[in-house]
């Protein structure tokens, strides 16, 4: 075989695997646009709904946090905050 036909036959294999990994990806984006334009039209409305009861649900949960909780949470950083002023001087 001469250096010509193994040129040859190299383009000619890339070009057939350029080619199938161009299609694979068309028919890739292409089924996940179709998901994705199924399932925003089929849920459209539930993700709206489920926003504002997110919205709902954290400000009911952060009102319920027990005091001592809270008075817990502001020794530790007020103790954080005296310990490492001091290394700032």
């Amino acid at each position: 075989m001469d250096i010509t036909s193994l040129l040859l036959q190299a383009a000619n294999l890339m070009l057939t695997g350029m080619v199938v990994v161009f299609v694979f990806l068309l028919l890739l984006i292409s089924a996940v646009k179709l998901m994705s334009a199924f399932f925003a039209s089929r849920d459209g409305d539930l993700v709206t709904n489920n926003k504002t009861k997110t919205k709902n649900t954290i400000t009911t949960k952060s009102s319920t946090v027990p005091s001592a909780h809270l008075a817990a949470i502001a020794g530790a950083i007020h103790q954080y905050r005296q310990q490492h002023s001091h290394k700032k001087t």
